[in-house]
């Protein structure tokens, strides 16, 4: 909870300024800028049934109230701004935006069954989605925009076919069925459970379903980055075994940290632990230390105790500082480390070689160690804590760095 809060915090400082920064002198690219207008609804008892029926998605931010500490206030005001900008952009689509305060609609929270307050939740039909990405403008429409798309795209051709086999970077389940109204249904279903985190495909056409090796009533299961699928056991299926299934193998072994669900994959850790790798993927030491990471997964990818997120530092500008601040590190090289979910304390492996990246073999017996215990996150602490004195200056004591959260109350 506190990762994510000193997250929030480094984005929204910074997407204010995106959010004021004027378009460009010439017409046709242009970014939108805040018009002023107030479209996010004040959601209470009165209107919160009818907000539901009128729109075909309804997204509701679940707040504490207004805090009186001035640098709550202006994160508070930053997140609103946030969602007036993606309700302006979104305008002509058939979305309506509205905020719920814990205690002043506390009996509309529990109705429409909001529990985490700071989350942004989605209803679609009969179904609640909950945004668990990165709370910026971009990062929301290109989340709702696939949230309003059909959840099972269809394959009908060879072009379609390589598109689909592209894709190594997300978990993808296909099934071959004989038409709509057949076994896909139940197929389709399920796929409503996972939009838009897990993508669903099917084909109806013989030739693709041939080239997949599926067969009738089929469905394969891909993890990222593996070259083989996993085939579902059991044809046909039904709505829970296929729910039940990617329940079960949805945690990849090498996994992307991604904007539009970075805080739910952080928060599904390991015994508290994350194995992460900082890879910039168009970097030539990156995209090599990348392939070996992959051949790390492949080799280890039915080991349950072992799951790797891959961080591309060029995905989150915004936050490289921060992090190379909080872990120490120079991400302009490749990195591997176990880091401490609960306090971010971490321990990296000695890749100060400028010549040579560790082998696919060193690297797992690194992991081996780190699975093992004797690798991990406490093993400076003792150290750390004898010479504290001596040269650590807390960061909230450094001149000039004080969090805004920290401010006195006026």
């Amino acid at each position: 909870e506190q990762w994510r809060s000193q997250i929030w915090l480094s984005l929204l400082s910074a997407l204010s300024l995106r959010l004021v920064l004027p378009g460009g002198a010439e017409e046709g690219l242009e970014f939108p800028n805040f018009d002023g207008k107030d479209r996010v609804l004040d959601i209470s008892e009165r209107n919160y049934k009818k907000a539901l029926k009128r729109y075909d998605l309804l997204c509701l931010f679940y707040h504490e109230p207004m805090p009186a500490n001035k640098g709550l206030q202006k994160r508070f005001q930053m997140t609103e701004l946030v969602l007036e900008l993606t309700a302006q952009v979104l305008e002509n689509k058939d979305i309506a935006f509205g905020m719920v305060d814990s205690q002043k609609d506390a009996k509309v929270a529990k109705k429409l069954g909001l529990e985490e307050v700071g989350s942004l939740y989605v209803f679609k039909d009969d179904r609640v989605i909950e945004f668990d990405g990165e709370l910026s403008a971009d990062t929301l429409v290109e989340f709702l925009l696939d949230v309003l798309e059909d959840p099972v795209e269809i394959i009908n051709n060879a072009m379609e076919l390589r598109a689909f086999e592209r894709m190594e970077e997300d978990i993808r389940l296909i099934g071959y069925f004989k038409g709509e109204d057949s076994y896909y249904k139940a197929f389709q279903e399920a796929s409503e459970r996972f939009q838009p985190y897990i993508k669903f495909f099917a084909t109806f056409d013989k030739t693709v379903a041939k080239h997949l090796s599926l067969k009738m009533n089929g469905v394969n299961f891909y993890e990222p980055f593996m070259e083989e699928p996993a085939v579902l056991p059991g044809r046909p299926l039904s709505e829970m075994d296929i729910v039940e299934f990617v329940t079960q193998h949805r945690r990849a072994t090498l996994r992307k940290l991604r904007a539009e669900n970075m805080f739910e994959t952080w928060e599904d850790d390991m015994d508290g632990i994350h194995i992460v790798a900082f890879a910039e993927e168009e970097d030539p030491d990156g995209y090599e230390f990348l392939e070996i990471l992959k051949d790390v997964a492949r080799d280890n990818t039915n080991n349950p105790e072992l799951s790797i997120v891959w961080i591309d530092p060029d995905d989150f500008p915004l936050l490289t500082t921060y992090w190379e601040k909080t872990f120490k590190l120079d991400l302009f090289r490749p990195q591997i480390g176990v880091v401490n979910v609960t306090d971010a304390d971490s321990v990296w492996l000695d890749m100060s070689d400028d010549e040579d990246l560790p082998t696919a073999e060193e690297l797992e017996d690194w992991i081996e160690d780190v699975l093992s215990g004797r690798v991990n996150t406490e093993d400076d602490d003792e150290f750390a804590d004898d010479h504290e004195n001596d040269h650590f200056v807390p960061e909230d004591e450094e001149e000039g760095d004080q969090d805004p959260d920290e401010e006195d109350d006026e």
